[in-house]
């Protein structure tokens, strides 16, 4: 008999078709084409090695020095990265994104409570809310030339015991950046409905076909009428998941009012490094080259797949506002993942099946724009005919 684990956890943790016909894949010693890969560690950046180094072995993370909001030089140099009227003391330092959403489910709800999170979207917020012991209820965005949140459907989803928003401006994987009349419409909502507004900006940085009305932050309002958290980390701003460096930043007066309580939330688990904090300001201060050649590299992958999508009509991509996936868009003749385990088999190709994000019909692959440019014409290459034979 196993012992009893929380009702939160999964039931099971075997394996989807996908996932485990890849595991066998390679550990025959097949050699995959990999056109989900999004670590940007090991995708061919330079990194200013000697300089990030020097600052996470520094002697003076030899002394502990603990502050529920993370270092003041640390916050810093967030703000002065972010600048748009952004303080230090507007600032709680996190391990991660993910941390930074526990911690303000934990702030804002009770066991029982909601959240809101758009659909398609990442697949993290429906874990990340369970294992809160809360629910995440999604709605849906829909395409129409480009995406756009549902706001009819985002009313109906909202409930007695819904107490957060969720927005990722840009969306992963859709890259949708919000217009500036939905984030009007955004605020007016929370504002009538007394919810916190979360949005999580780790792509912002990365805008490429954004059209002129997108929303580059929601650092832009100053004074908003609903509280308002907005999240990043070093992860994306500077190519650096493995550091271990987000950030919460409250936005207007009702959210700074609930600073006090989010720091003793972080006070019991006092989980941002020594090391992590005293590499921001280099990391920091890297960021900018970094992001120069992740910008270069997302372009040149995007150009390279609409040469290969030319000759053929009944393949298409959506446009990409911003972030580091495409969506490839195919006839829906089987499902999508029969179609990526067909891709995996006969092409040794892997891509993601739309419905992982939680896409509709069956017509959406994912593909990350992030890989070496060689290895993803190769794959273009290998893939793109076996799906337009379909």
């Amino acid at each position: 008999m196993h012992p009893r684990h929380s009702q939160r956890l999964p039931a099971s943790f075997a394996p989807n078709p996908l996932t485990a016909a890849l595991a066998k894949a390679r550990a025959g010693g097949m050699e995959i084409l990999d056109l989900t890969h999004s670590n940007p560690t090991t995708c061919g950046l330079g990194y200013p090695t000697e300089a990030l180094t020097k600052a996470l072995g520094a002697e003076d993370t030899l002394t502990y020095r603990p502050d529920s909001r993370g270092s003041a030089l640390a916050r810093d140099a967030v703000a002065a990265w972010h600048g748009r009227g952004v303080r230090a003391e507007d600032i709680l330092l996190t391990a991660s994104t993910s941390e930074a959403y526990t911690w303000l489910f934990k702030l804002l709800c009770d066991p029982g409570d909601e959240v809101l999170v758009p659909s398609p979207s990442y697949p993290l917020f429906d874990w990340l809310a369970r294992l809160e012991g809360i629910s995440a209820n999604t709605f849906p965005s829909y395409l129409h030339e480009r995406w756009h949140l549902d706001l009819e459907a985002l009313e109906d989803a909202c409930g007695p015991r819904t107490r957060a928003l969720i927005l990722v401006n840009p969306n992963n994987p859709t890259g949708h950046f919000l217009s500036r009349q939905e984030w009007d419409q955004i605020l007016d909502f929370c504002t009538q409905w007394k919810l916190a507004l979360i949005v999580d900006e780790v792509f912002a940085d990365y805008a490429m076909e954004a059209p002129e009305d997108h929303l580059p932050t929601a650092l832009e309002t100053l004074e908003p009428s609903c509280p308002v958290f907005v999240l990043s980390g070093l992860s994306k701003v500077a190519a650096l998941p493995q550091i271990k460096l987000g950030w919460i930043i409250a936005r207007g007066e009702q959210a700074r009012d609930l600073l006090e309580h989010l720091g003793f939330i972080a006070d019991q688990f006092l989980s941002v490094s020594a090391a992590a904090q005293s590499a921001a300001q280099v990391a920091l201060a890297a960021a900018p080259a970094l992001q120069a050649q992740l910008r270069n590299r997302l372009k040149a992958n995007l150009k390279e797949l609409d040469q290969q999508l030319q000759p053929f009509p009944s393949l298409s991509r959506l446009p990409v506002e911003g972030g580091w996936s495409v969506l490839l868009r195919r006839p829906a003749i089987d499902s999508a993942e029969d179609c990526a385990l067909r891709l995996l088999t006969e092409a040794r190709v892997l891509v993601h099946p739309g419905h992982f994000f939680d896409l509709p019909g069956e017509s959406f692959l994912v593909l990350s724009l992030l890989p070496e440019p060689g290895l993803f014409a190769q794959g273009l290459a290998s893939a793109l005919p076996l799906l337009a034979q379909s």
